[in-house]
């Protein structure tokens, strides 16, 4: 229903052909109009309330924007320099936008090359704004010596802040036991521990000068008419907006010497060296840079030679506490389009959190009325441009900012996307529910091919049409303006971005495909034997083998919460578990589903990439008739599923759509929201929380201050041994490997409706290779010492040839001759000592997976006769037989039994047909065997493992009931096995 006008005001009947009647009564203007909401739109956006504000806004209580003030704002910022449109810079644009794209190579091996945007591209200057040669040194700066660790005395004080308020997240009262604690044990030698109390710690970390951007706040409150004598409390209430300059947030990001290499300057082209295929992967690789860039330039020849700077927020309400009575906030991040997307998703500080929205509530009574509603809509939107203020006038005057590098560049921002789920774009673009915010395709039929939403076209119909015209027929809200209005070259329909989390994989995957296949089992069988079927499929689910990262359901999928990890596990293996309980094309509907948000989630995507997301998108559609013909669904029409056709645009605009997604503010929450609440007393909570962020930000900031200086190399014990002149060795006994480490990680983490079953590592290491296996430091001492003992503890009498012939086939080989056929004799013999290992890592490049800033990542491989005091876990992997060709064709996957140092003793699984299974397309094997059914066992280098691999069972096709069997019995009962390609992006990457 859409929203009503006053019943006072008698609304114009729109004809097409009526003459304007509606003056615009704002001194000076002489515009009129058809209709009340052409007018109020006009006045919104061209005679706002809310344009600017006073230096003490905080404290007054009136109607957003009640008191005009002068732009405090652009006292601050750097003018334009004077040589800004000299010859000399002149001269340079014109000659730069003329010259012919020239092609620069990136990377080893000139294998992808980039055309840089020939205008706004990024050049060095002072700190005046002097344009430097390309190869001038930086301006000189006031270095800070070495050993300057102010406000902290040295480097053991700053270890422990940072340890303790950061690491440990320590309470005030734990904190004073502790120093009291250690102060006691120095009273015998004079000392004194390294802070006082806790008070002492929380002074010298205020005391932090890099990385302090001050929180400050404005209060609102509606100023409107009251329509009675009896007004609602919302009315009345004053409501608080915490806030941090964004322009200065944006300044210490860019200043981030952490960040240098990781920063794109300037708006590029990428593409395949091989083919000259296009390649979309961060922001800045996108067309909506090289087009920003071009507009910017096209109004204002003389910022040629600027920086752009894409500015990216991301808000969504989260709840902190529900146990002990629901307590909401309204957290506001920003990050910039210039951080490749695996720095923003890495959690390095590269996103955010600048404000606290303001969230009105008010009684049952009211909550519902149009007057309530509109007030909640222009609140948010009002507050944004407040927030945002700062940045109104840098993004038409470049300002001249330090950069990471040391050097001085001239910087243009732009409001370029906007992290949101599908409630927050409603918000955001002022549309109806269940419209789309992108496009124009009517609610009804959201397939249908439509023109895309634009600001311009916005304020045209508004312009044209009444209030419930504007609602009915383009479901549009037509008397709220949205924030973008006030910042020049922004369209909100244009920023909002992707959202892989919300749409995808809580939408599309468990909100729609799984309800649905829930309901065919009701429809087709009836409730009853429907939940024996469910009942199977959880026990199925429940029986998979164990592996680095899946989550684990072990009580089945029926709980109360379900969070983004849950659903993304559930993906992985819920098209084998369906299998046999469902049709053919439901089991085609969900392949073609998951094929689709892989394909867009990969870190580099291509032009062949779109090709094969449009071949998914386009099977997808066919597929899902099976439930619309079964009388499952009546209409699909969903905004979260219509979203999917957007996603080539959208990438083409943006780049890969994990840069993007409400995943990474997701994940801010728990760092920025729900953590520091916890550490709060719940009183006032929000002030405590504020505080808590400024000084984990002031701590971050100083710890990337003394990484630069190298003040921070070794630990804090080997940096006192070396100013001692002491050195000492520590055995690989005192210290195992990080891989050891996890195992004892693992086993302390407390099982609950569904866990992760063993999670990988992020490396921040640069890639020198694509994959490296090596085993853990520690050796088992309690199995096999010998070739014999181990043969007895595998049950393989064999193992003493097969490891001879193994070490023939190291010594020669360029030996062609089956290893079987090859005489004994031949072969050298081993009867020396042998370690055991249980676990090995395997580092690989991953960058479509959570990794580090470089895309590595590290997961751990497990042959250990017991696994969490449950049973067995023997991983399988995938073996290089052939490195020339591609996919699974130059893939074999093996078990591992048993690793010694350098080998692995495994048990080949086969090939069933040529190519994956044509219904889930997933490769299909068994376990192998030789003559006389034995185990087709072998030894290989474990240089030939390339990574873990999963195996799901084809349940379908065993008579074996899954009820009782565990995890660790799945790869001994079954036998024959898909190749999960869905298990992490990599698998699916390499698997095909």
């Amino acid at each position: 229903m859409p929203p009503v006008r006053d019943p006072g005001r008698s609304r114009p009947t729109q004809r097409a052909d009526c003459v304007p009647q509606l003056p615009c009564d704002e001194p000076g203007c002489n515009r009129w109009f058809r209709n009340l909401s052409g007018l109020t739109q006009h006045k919104r956006t061209y005679h706002p309330s809310f344009s600017r504000y006073p230096e003490g806004f905080c404290n007054n209580p009136g109607l957003l924007g009640s008191v005009e003030h002068e732009d405090h704002v652009a006292d601050r910022l750097s003018p334009l320099p004077d040589h800004a449109s000299d010859g000399y810079q002149g001269e340079d644009l014109l000659d730069r936008e003329r010259e012919a794209m020239s092609a620069k190579f990136i990377g080893p091996g000139s294998k992808v090359y980039r055309n840089y945007h020939p205008g706004l591209n990024a050049r060095k200057c002072d700190d005046r704004g002097q344009f430097l040669p390309d190869d001038a040194p930086p301006p000189p700066r006031a270095e800070k010596v070495p050993n300057d660790w102010n406000p902290y005395r040295n480097r053991l004080e700053f270890e422990l802040a940072d340890f303790l308020f950061t690491h440990v997240e320590m309470s005030a009262k734990k904190i004073d036991m502790l120093l009291e604690i250690w102060a006691a044990s120095l009273l015998e030698s004079g000392g004194q521990p390294l802070f006082m109390n806790h008070a002492d710690l929380y002074s010298v970390i205020d005391s932090t000068r890099v990385g302090n951007v001050r929180w400050e706040n404005f209060t609102i409150q509606y100023a409107g008419e009251e329509r009675n004598n009896d007004p609602a409390p919302w009315m009345s209430n004053v409501y608080d907006v915490w806030f941090r300059d964004p322009r200065e947030v944006i300044h210490n990001i860019l200043a981030n010497s952490g960040f240098t290499d990781e920063l794109d300057y300037v708006p590029y082209h990428e593409y395949d060296a091989s083919n000259d295929q296009r390649r979309w992967q961060d922001f800045m690789s996108g067309d909506w840079a090289w087009e920003q860039a071009d507009r910017i330039l096209g109004d204002d020849p003389t910022t040629g030679g600027a920086t752009l700077v894409p500015v990216i927020l991301g808000s969504d309400k989260t709840t902190v506490s529900v146990a002990t009575g629901q307590t909401d906030y309204y957290p506001l991040y920003l990050s910039i389009g210039n951080v490749r997307n695996t720095v923003r998703r890495a959690h390095r500080n590269a996103v955010v959190l600048i404000g606290f929205l303001a969230m009105p509530k008010t009684t049952r009574e009211h909550a519902s009325t149009p007057a309530f509603r509109r007030f909640k809509r222009q609140l948010f939107h009002s507050s944004l441009t407040r927030i945002l203020h700062s940045l109104c006038r840098p993004m038409k005057v470049p300002e001249t900012v330090l950069f990471g590098d040391n050097y001085y560049r001239h910087v243009i921002y732009a409001l370029a996307a906007y992290i949101a789920d599908y409630e927050e774009q409603v918000l955001l673009s002022c549309i109806v529910r269940n419209w789309c915010p992108k496009c124009l395709a009517h609610h009804d039929n959201l397939d249908e091919n439509a023109l895309r939403r634009s600001r311009e076209h916005c304020d045209t119909v508004i312009e044209e049409f009444e209030l419930r015209k504007l609602w009915e027929t383009y479901g549009i809200v037509g008397d709220i303006v949205p924030f973008t209005n006030d910042f020049p070259r922004a369209d909100i329909h244009q920023m909002l971005s992707p959202d892989i989390l919300h749409q995808l994989i809580k939408g599309g995957f468990k909100d729609h495909l799984v309800d649905w296949v829930e309901r065919y089992l009701v429809h087709i069988h009836g409730k009853s034997e429907a939940e024996k079927i469910l009942d199977d499929i959880d026990r199925r689910i429940a029986a998979v083998a164990p592996f680095t990262g899946l989550r684990r359901f072990p009580q089945g999928r029926h709980f109360k919460q379900w969070t983004g990890d849950d659903s993304k596990g559930l993906m992985k293996v819920y098209i084998a578990a369906i299998e046999g309980h469902v049709p053919k094309d439901v089991v085609r509907t969900f392949r073609a589903f998951l094929e689709f948000c892989y394909l867009v989630r990969r870190n580099v995507i291509t032009e062949q990439t779109l090709t094969e997301i449009d071949d998914a998108l386009s099977r997808f559609h066919r597929f899902r008739e099976v439930f619309r013909n079964a009388g499952v669904i009546e209409t699909f029409s969903l905004p979260r599923q219509h979203a999917m056709k957007h996603y080539p645009y959208l990438i083409r605009q943006f780049g890969a759509p994990n840069g993007l997604c409400s995943s990474i503010t997701e994940s801010k929450h728990v760092k920025a929201v729900k953590r520091p609440y916890r550490r709060t007393n719940r009183f006032k909570a929000l002030g405590q929380m504020i505080l808590i962020n400024q000084r984990l930000d002031k701590l971050t900031a100083a710890r990337a201050d003394f990484q630069q200086r190298g003040m921070l190399n070794g630990t804090c014990l080997s940096k006192a041994f070396e100013v001692l002149g002491m050195y000492i060795h520590f055995s690989d006994e005192s210290f195992d490997s990080d891989c050891h480490g996890q195992d004892a990680a693992d086993e302390g983490d407390e099982q609950t409706a569904s866990y992760e079953e063993d999670a990988g590592d992020t490396l921040d290491d640069p890639m020198a290779i694509n994959a490296h296996v090596s085993l853990t430091r520690k050796y088992q001492r309690a199995h096999a010492k010998n070739v014999g003992a181990l043969a007895a503890e595998l049950g393989v009498p064999e193992i003493p040839t097969i490891l001879c012939r193994f070490l023939h086939s190291q010594l020669h080989p360029t030996d062609t001759r089956n290893p079987e056929d090859i005489p004994l004799y031949e072969c050298p013999f081993f009867d020396g000592k042998i370690r055991v290992y249980n676990s090995a890592c395997s580092t690989f490049f991953a960058p479509s997976d959570l990794s580090g800033t470089h895309g590595m990542r590290r997961e751990y491989i497990r042959s250990c006769p017991m696994w969490r005091n449950e049973g067995p876990r023997y991983d399988c992997v995938f073996v290089v037989t052939d490195p020339q060709a591609d996919g699974m064709r130059g893939l074999d996957v093996a078990r591992i039994l048993w690793t010694l140092f350098p080998c692995a003793v495994v048990h080949w699984f086969d090939w069933i047909g040529d190519g994956p299974d044509t219904t889930t397309g997933m490769w299909i094997v068994r376990p192998s065997r030789r003559t006389h059914n034995l185990r087709n066992i072998a030894i290989i280098h474990i240089d030939t493992i390339y990574r873990a691999a999963h195996l799901i069972p084809v349940y379908s096709s065993h008579n074996i009931d899954p009820r009782g069997i565990k995890p660790h019995h799945s790869y001994d009962t079954f036998h024959s096995f898909y190749v999960n390609k869905y298990a992490d992006h990599h698998t699916f990457e390499i698997t095909f």
